[in-house]
């Protein structure tokens, strides 16, 4: 499998708010105000938090329909263990009015091995830096 790059874009619009462009979508990001920001969007944190759930939610999804498995209620809630200035850990709570548990526990497992955002976070890759 050969790679490819995705790119999302942020721009600064003051304060500690960015907007950003992700595929064409427009998700504001900011801080609360109590350490200066408006409270316009959730915290870049909370959108980390945010990939997580939305990307497992949607590694079950993908896995429970290959397997012809019906999936009902399915839920993901993703709490991370906040340790400044990083993420020590992270919690991913799944639940589901079906399938239930070692069933369920089977589209985890195999969800794990397709969510890419959890899969980057298991085995982190390089970041470089530039400036243009």
């Amino acid at each position: 499998m050969s790679a490819t790059e995705r790119s999302v874009s942020a721009r600064w619009t003051g304060g500690l708010r960015a907007e950003v462009d992700a595929g064409g979508f427009e998700v504001l990001s900011d801080e609360p105000e109590s350490v200066g920001g408006t409270g316009s969007g959730p915290q870049p944190t909370e959108l980390l938090l945010a990939s997580i759930a939305s990307c497992f939610t949607i590694a079950l999804a993908w896995t429970a329909a290959k397997r012809e498995v019906e999936l009902a209620g399915l839920a993901v809630d993703v709490t991370g263990t906040y340790d400044g200035p990083r993420f020590r850990a992270f919690r991913v709570d799944v639940r589901a009015d079906s399938p239930t548990g070692a069933d369920m526990q089977k589209l985890v497992e195999a969800a794990k091995r397709v969510c890419y955002v959890t899969r980057t976070l298991a085995e982190p890759p390089e970041i470089t830096f530039t400036v243009t």
